[in-house]
């Protein structure tokens, strides 16, 4: 995607590695023949298993692909100048007990918090001389009335009893994030031993239910029912559900009258930053210094960070366990935990012998739902956009609309449709929906002095395009140029302002940060009651493969592209703890010489012999003893 320039980048200069960038990749560590645990794929939540097994003092190494460690949580500078969270751009799903184990804002981590935080411009005609409306929604709930009685007295009133409604929902739901799937297959077709077992895992699901109460019909239906269906049910005016519907479909190839779509929706509640709930925020220096404070965190107790170094396979032996992994240059560094942070297609259909996993769990992987609707668009403007519904201050300087998350081509729920069928017919949407975000206006070292970088999340937009097009040079341009006549109708002068662009279409998305189809969000698949059962593969329970100590992390593409790293595999209430199935039958020797937590006072490593496991279907938990 090469970027169109004027003549500020040429005034600024071009480089094909700034220095910033190559100091900001170094990998960290040498590389050993051995490592206790290898990690494949640098991702957040590659590096957040990192972290966390190193603190336990399991030697770990993470091998990375790209020069830039942190998946869809980068920092990059495709335009000379103007540093771009190029892929993931907004932050808050990280869970709490991550940040506070990992001490990130001691390994630098800091956030912009957005208040306002969503602004939705109208295209009003025949309005003479006045400013056409606009919705602009933060933490001031009367000043969100305010807002929102420019078009129904009524919907002000119920918003607040939607905002209770709806956080209490989201407070029942946020610890299944952090429990155990349901095990649907031990109800299905297991022991009555291993039934009863699995009633464990629906303990957190009937604590989400007594918290409900006596509306669990009602919020039942807002995780099943079409987003429209639930917000009608609320609401009167177009302007206000096409803005919240917008939550309900982003990243994912959804209408707002897809059944399900509710719960996408919930997920952006669930969110919280520093403590605030619905909180979403810029990280200062962009995503990419999220991923730096964590692989600081992962270095500082002896992890190892790779870059530019691809896993080409692991390596397994003829009694089917894990031995290590082979490098795309050859080189091979043995371990025997071996954890994935790539994609489940890559982890499993490219990088693991076939011959080790059983037809019907490859047959899932590979019918995995892959469709995405999103095209990201990076840009660099020389000037602020100037929106007819909230014109620019004389000086220039942000105003808090500028903060927000700037809705555009979202005045009714019908406008959303109509663009997924666009998509669905094989077309770019002919009026995408827009997520225009502007961190620079919070965090002004991205940008040169005066200038910005915009983000542009964009859909709908189908991988195969129809007719036998392709997404090549001319495609990706004429539907930027399309995004940008949208824009320029809301921002008149905003074409004028552009410096350059980075387009990245589903096929981009998937070639550059390894999603496969280009898929930013799974949310809609990722219902409570799903977790276990039928958007999971047999064997995968827990993370866990049916490759005898291998794990499955939850790759980059999981969580919303769009927002923040999400949930993550490592988090429990006291000390970080991992399960390794050793499926096999034999002995095990799990460490070359006894891990340190198992030494006693005074030994030595070396001095100790193997841990051995003798009974088949064992697990390992690695914890602080």
């Amino acid at each position: 995607m090469a970027a169109s320039g004027r003549g500020l980048s040429r005034v600024i200069g071009a480089s094909s590695c700034p220095a910033w960038r190559g100091a900001h990749w170094e990998a960290r560590g040498r590389l050993k023949p051995e490592y206790d645990a290898v990690v494949i794929g640098a991702g957040h939540n590659g590096l957040v298993a990192a972290a966390y097994l190193q603190r336990l003092g399991v030697n770990t190494a993470v091998f990375e692909r790209r020069p830039v460690i942190g998946g869809a949580a980068v920092t990059e500078e495709i335009i000379p100048g103007f540093k771009f969270s190029r892929a993931s751009y907004l932050l808050s799903l990280l869970r709490p007990q991550i940040y506070i184990d990992l001490e990130l804002k001691k390994h630098g981590l800091r956030l912009h918090l957005r208040n306002p935080y969503s602004f939705t411009p109208m295209l009003e005609e025949g309005t003479g001389n006045k400013v056409p409306r606009s919705l602009l929604l933060g933490t001031d709930m009367a000043e969100n009335q305010k807002q929102i009685a420019q078009f129904s007295r009524r919907d002000a009133q119920a918003f607040p009893k939607y905002e209770a409604f709806m956080n209490r929902l989201a407070l029942a739901i946020d610890p299944l994030l952090d429990a155990a799937p349901v095990d649907a297959e031990a109800f299905q077709r297991g022991s009555l031993l291993q039934r009863l077992k699995s009633l464990s895992t629906l303990k957190p699901l009937l604590q989400a239910g007594r918290v409900l109460g006596a509306q669990l019909p009602q919020y039942y239906q807002v995780l099943t029912a079409p987003i429209t269906k639930v917000l009608d049910q609320w609401f009167e005016s177009e302007p206000l559900k096409a803005t919240l519907a917008t939550d309900a479909v982003i990243g994912a190839m959804t209408s707002p009258h897809t059944p399900g779509s509710g719960y996408v929706l919930l997920h952006h509640v669930m969110g919280g930053l520093e403590g605030m709930q619905g909180a979403w925020g810029y990280v200062q220096g962009g995503m990419g210094a999220l991923s730096d404070a964590i692989t600081s965190s992962a270095t500082a107790h002896g992890a190892s960070v790779f870059t530019e170094k691809a896993v080409a396979k692991v390596q397994v032996s003829s009694e089917g366990r894990v031995q290590g992994v082979v490098l795309q240059d050859g080189s091979e560094v043995r371990s025997k935990v071996v954890l994935s942070n790539a994609s489940p297609q890559v982890t499993f259909l490219k990088l693991t012998p076939q011959e080790w996993l059983p037809e019907e769990f490859v047959d899932r992987i590979s019918r995995l739902d892959t469709q995405s609707p999103v095209t990201k668009i990076n840009v660099a403007v020389d000037r602020l956009p100037d929106f007819l519904a909230a014109p620019n201050a004389p000086g220039g300087q942000p105003l808090p609309h500028h903060q927000c998350s700037i809705h555009l081509n979202c005045e009714d729920t019908l406008l959303l449709h109509r663009a997924f069928e666009d998509a669905m017919d094989g077309l770019p949407s002919h009026r995408p929906m827009i997520e225009l975000c502007i961190p620079s206006s919070l965090d002004p070292t991205l940008a040169p002095p005066g200038c910005h970088v915009v983000s542009l999340f964009t859909q709908y937009t189908p991988y195969t395009l129809a007719g036998g097009k392709v997404w090549d040079e001319q495609e990706r341009n004429a539907y930027a140029d399309k995004v940008f006549d949208c824009i320029e109708a809301y921002a008149p002068g905003f074409k004028g302002s552009v410096v350059g662009r980075d387009i990245l279409t589903p096929p981009d998305l998937e070639r550059i940060f390894g999603l496969p189809g280009g898929k930013t969000c799974w949310k809609e698949k990722n219902l409570p009651w799903r977790r276990g059962g039928e958007e999971t593969c047999k064997g995968t329970k827990d993370h866990n493969t049916p490759m005898s100590t291998t794990v499955a992390l939850p790759p980059a593409e999981h969580i919303p592209l769009c927002h923040d790293p999400g949930p993550a595999l490592l988090r429990p209430p006291r000390a970080p703890v991992l399960q390794l199935p050793l499926s096999s039958p034999g002995p095990v020797s799990l460490w070359q010489r006894c891990p340190p937590w198992r030494r006693r006072h005074g030994s030595r490593g070396t001095q100790c012999s193997p841990c051995r496991l003798q009974r088949p279907q064992e697990h390992v938990t690695l914890n602080r003893l």
